[in-house]
């Protein structure tokens, strides 16, 4: 067989091989696609406050604060006087007083009583700064060595420990939109009366304190409606009573002038318009006192017996100190 005859046949044989193979493949079924698989993602209710604002954010106690345990040493303290994350620190409390390696404890710093003029309510009580957290590394007889956890502030010798209680934030949760009309609950309302490192315009997010606590049945998780009385709250205050006088001439001419009528002035009172010119105190006389404008909202963190520790959760402006606060 010459080689040309063997090609030829080679060739049509491996042709009607393709085609039976073919016709094989095409005659048989195919798969159903399987539809894409749908992964709903559970969102985690976010804390209304974390870290700094929930272990930081400070209060007002009335009663009295244990001072016998403290800071009373640090193992760098040729060298510096103030302390923060990693520094080791001595305390004068160890295992005669039952402190075991691994406790935590939380360092405070009283800061003297609070004065102010925000609050009708006699005696607040003292202010108590949250500096940061410890953890005791090595316990012996009469003092203890802790490692400084985490500093909120530096860390000084003489600041006072207790033991470190687990704190735990109200969540999130689906609100409708800030009501900036909404009318008042008839609840306890109370002053925000300080924040947080003395500031006296804060916003989302931060730190204040106000004067209802225990004894007004407030609760940590409370909502509550930041406000002040409708027409103040401005930090400053103009001393003009109204925005023009009722009478102006100074514009007129002599050939052609008319009435002495200011087009900016306030309507003269009566039915005839013979009366004085109502100014703007007086046409506030004709409405209720309790209008307000809503600034914002809070959620309480912290309560104690005369005062509560909130965090700013929504604000429709600036907020400051002697703001009205009233519980939704």
């Amino acid at each position: 067989m010459s080689f040309q005859n063997f090609f030829k046949k080679s060739a049509v044989l491996g042709f009607g091989i393709f085609c039976i193979s073919t016709s094989i493949a095409v005659a048989q079924p195919r798969p159903t696609p399987m539809p894409p698989t749908i992964v709903i993602q559970q969102r985690t209710p976010m804390s209304v406050a974390e870290k700094n604002n929930l272990y930081c954010a400070g209060y007002v106690q009335k009663s009295a604060i244990d001072t016998t345990n403290k800071l009373v040493g640090a193992v760098e303290e040729q060298e510096m006087y103030h302390y923060s994350e990693g520094d080791l620190v001595y305390l004068n409390m160890g295992a005669s007083k039952g402190v075991r390696i691994g406790d935590m404890m939380s360092v405070v710093r009283p800061r003297g009583q609070v004065r102010t003029r925000w609050t009708k309510k006699d005696g607040l009580g003292f202010y108590v700064q949250e500096v940061g957290a410890l953890e005791i590394v090595r316990v012996k007889a009469e003092v203890s060595v802790a490692r400084v956890k985490t500093s909120c502030d530096s860390i000084l010798l003489g600041d006072l420990v207790q033991p470190l209680q687990m704190r735990t934030s109200p969540l999130h949760q689906p609100r409708a939109a800030l009501d900036l009309l909404a009318d008042p609950t008839g609840k306890a309302m109370g002053r925000l009366f300080m924040a947080r490192d003395n500031q006296e315009a804060v916003t989302r997010d931060q730190i204040v304190y106000i004067d209802l606590g225990a004894e007004d049945n407030v609760r940590i998780g409370d909502y509550l409606t930041i406000f002040r009385p409708l027409g103040t709250g401005n930090l400053f205050i103009s001393d003009e009573d109204e925005s023009i006088s009722a009478r102006v001439s100074d514009f007129q001419s002599f050939e052609y002038r008319g009435g002495r009528f200011s087009n900016q002035a306030a309507r003269k009172s009566g039915e005839t318009a013979k009366g004085k010119v109502v100014t703007t105190e007086k046409a506030k006389e004709d409405r209720p006192s309790d209008l307000r404008k809503i600034v914002g909202e809070m959620v309480i963190l912290n309560v104690k017996e005369r005062t509560a520790t909130a965090v700013i959760t929504r604000t429709a402006q600036e907020i400051h100190t002697g703001d009205w606060v009233e519980v939704q």
